[in-house]
């Protein structure tokens, strides 16, 4: 049992996770409003945190832990960047107001922590998903600290840290010459499936990432083989199948990208949906043990009995998580009365109130549930959070037309959307932040933080974050704006999640037809692969095909999921090299601290050159070579990748042996 008193929460802690939460969420709202994905802040935060404390002296592993729990806010609570442009878009905004925007991430996300808390047993303390980025951040935070020295360790003469470090180094120095255009950042082509010039399209995207690689490593073969099959069924057969249906001339890579924006991303949507349904099933029994527990241990803390728990049992005490869930919920309610009065809506504010509080709360607390989900399957980073939003802004959307459009006139359908839009970013944050924080408890879990102290500091995180995400969108939307909206100039941001979740509740309030047949296509698709996956279950030992890994590999680019794929495959090779060797768990351990090195080192320059993109209005910043040279660095770039991984896997097969 573990319960001594280490250095975990300090005022030195708090302090220098919110300032990295200020910097973290200043670029990647940016940087989130131009290329439509936000980058994971945990690791970033961490090496930074390291250095620093280091340097004051007198530090632990936990405290290094709650500067990334705080910090890891930035790249969460930005993804409510994903749908609050949308407000712009419609014209119901012309600029953010800013209290209102406080509210709607800082209640959204406080609820989002607390959703999580009962979630902790059910999907971190006894589940197996991999967590790659909460793992990885562990190992980093470990080999950092020197808490993994043992003489029967990869830490024996420095093994793990020297295993981290080169992956560091290699990425690092990889998205450097990536970003000096010497080396392409991915290897793309698209083209026509015969000589017509209106024949279907197809294509594909390997990015070049050495930080997506590792986390193929850690996510295991089953989910990424499942990620490579949702790209097949959604390059092999959506994109020319819709590219068929609705054939034109032109360029194929911006008629392939197209058809797959607003066609097959909703097919994803709908196989996300479906997989999301069956994984709430198949979690209704443990997520019940984990509020189980949670009583039981809150019990036990009240009535003294504190001592006897382990400290990484101690979560926020239950009626504590009851008290502020209400204190969170009260100001939703009244942000969705005053909305709907003053869009207008005031007749049915009631109505709208009080349907719009249930979606939050039941609606919020599922896709709490199936985020944390995903995040332990795939990682917080490439959790599609936008799709979820798409299932949400549905929702909403169709419940005002099943109960008040049919009572207004025409004209009020503008304001029907952005109340859709509305429940919508609350729910969003709740969301983000519960797919955030379970990675944190993974991470906090392997370093043995206390649960409690984490969960505290994540709501300082949430609210930090809050306070700067309303300036920050102001400014880029004064200097930018956003494209689609009214007035937008020629530089305006593509905002392309936002633009897709307003459109989506235009379609539903409008009632088109195409979209929900389009979600009903990908519903059919995931409800084939749960029968796929059980299937597989009883007939085979280990190899399964995670029906929600599927529909993200529909619904997320080929740039997001061949790579992972890749490093799923090159992993499990790795593991069973390693399982014939004389020290199989040790090789093993080292192949998991190299795939953390190769995310740390991306990670951590992908910060730099956000800022310098920021700043120079320039996407490559350190560019040496013109567009022409693109052929040349495509070889360059996609030789130098794969030579890089043959001699790094080949150095870490015999950097036991030395």
């Amino acid at each position: 049992m573990i319960t001594e008193s280490r250095r975990e929460l300090t005022l030195r802690g708090l302090v220098l996770g919110v300032l990295l939460t200020v910097v973290f969420t200043a670029a990647n709202v940016y940087f989130g409003l131009k290329a439509g994905l936000t980058f994971s802040t945990s690791i970033p935060a961490v090496v930074l945190s390291m250095a620093l404390l280091r340097w004051l002296g007198n530090t632990t592993a936990q405290e290094n832990n709650i500067v990334q729990t705080v910090a890891s806010t930035a790249g969460t609570l930005s993804s409510i960047i994903f749908v609050l442009p949308g407000f712009i878009m419609i014209g119901w905004w012309t600029g953010f107001p800013y209290w209102q925007s406080v509210a709607i991430c800082a209640a959204g996300g406080i609820l989002g922590v607390m959703y999580s808390i009962p979630l902790r047993r059910a999907l971190v303390t006894d589940s197996d998903l991999p967590y790659p980025e909460g793992t990885a951040c562990a190992e980093v935070i470990k080999v950092g600290s020197g808490d993994a020295a043992d003489k029967d360790s990869v830490e024996s003469g420095g093994k793990g840290l020297k295993a981290v470090l080169v992956g560091s180094l290699l990425s690092a120095l990889f998205l450097v010459m990536v970003q000096t255009r010497l080396f392409l950042g991915d290897v793309a082509h698209s083209f026509r499936l015969s000589g017509d010039s209106r024949a279907p399209v197809s294509g594909f995207d390997f990015q070049l990432s050495l930080a997506l690689f590792g986390i193929g490593h850690l996510v295991g073969m089953s989910c990424g083989i499942a990620m490579f099959v949702g790209a097949v069924i959604g390059w092999g057969w959506g994109v020319p199948h819709f590219s068929a249906l609705h054939a034109a001339a032109g360029d194929a890579g911006e008629f392939a990208h197209a058809t797959w924006s607003h066609y097959v991303r909703y097919v994803g949507a709908g196989a996300i949906a479906v997989s999301a349904i069956w994984t709430l099933i198949k979690l209704v029994k443990p997520v019940i043990g984990g509020l189980q527990g949670a009583i039981a241990s809150s019990r036990a803390r009240k009535a003294g009995r504190g001592d006897t728990l382990a400290r990484t049992e101690h979560d926020i005490p239950v009626d504590q998580v009851g008290l502020v869930s209400l204190i969170c919920i009260l100001p939703i309610c009244w942000l969705l009365w005053n909305f709907a009065t003053s869009a207008g809506l005031g007749e049915h504010a009631l109505l709208l109130t009080v349907g719009g509080i249930i979606i939050v709360v039941v609606i919020g607390f599922l896709v709490s549930t199936v985020c944390g989900y995903m995040a332990g399957l795939i990682g917080a980073s490439n959790s599609p959070l936008s799709g979820i939003g798409i299932l949400v802004v549905a929702t909403t959307a169709l419940f005002l037309v099943v109960t008040v459009k049919s009572s207004l006139p025409p004209e009020m359908g503008k304001a029907l959307v952005a109340y859709s839009l509305f429940v919508t970013a609350v729910v969003f944050n709740v969301a983000a932040i519960a797919n955030n924080n379970l990675q944190d408890l993974k991470t906090g879990q392997l370093v043995e933080s206390t649960p409690s102290k984490q969960q505290w500091a994540l709501v300082i995180g949430v609210i930090a974050s809050a306070l700067v995400i309303p300036p920050v969108l102001d400014l880029v939307n004064k200097a930018y704006g956003f494209a689609g909206a009214p007035g937008a100039g020629a530089h305006a941001l593509p905002a392309p999640q936002a633009g897709l979740i307003s459109a989506l509740g235009q379609a539903v309030i409008q009632n088109d037809p195409e979209k929900w047949q389009l979600m009903g296509f990908g519903a059919v698709i995931g409800a084939g692969i749960i029968v796929v996956d059980w299937l597989l279950s009883k007939t085979t030992r280990s190899m399964r095909l995670p029906p929600l890994a599927v529909g993200l590999g529909i619904y997320l680019p080929t740039a997001s999921t061949l790579m992972v794929t890749v490093g799923a495959v090159v992993g499990w090779w790795f593991d069973r090299r390693a399982g014939r060797s004389a020290k199989p768990e040790p090789t093993k351990q080292l192949g998991v601290l190299l795939a953390s090195g190769l995310i740390v080192g991306e990670s951590v320059l992908a910060v730099v050159f956000t800022a310098l993109v920021a700043f120079t209005n320039n996407p490559f910043p350190i560019g040496v070579v013109a567009d022409g040279f693109a052929t040349a660095s495509e070889w360059l770039g996609g030789g130098a990748f794969v030579l890089l991984i043959w001699w790094v896997y080949r150095w870490l097969g015999r950097l036991l042996a030395r």
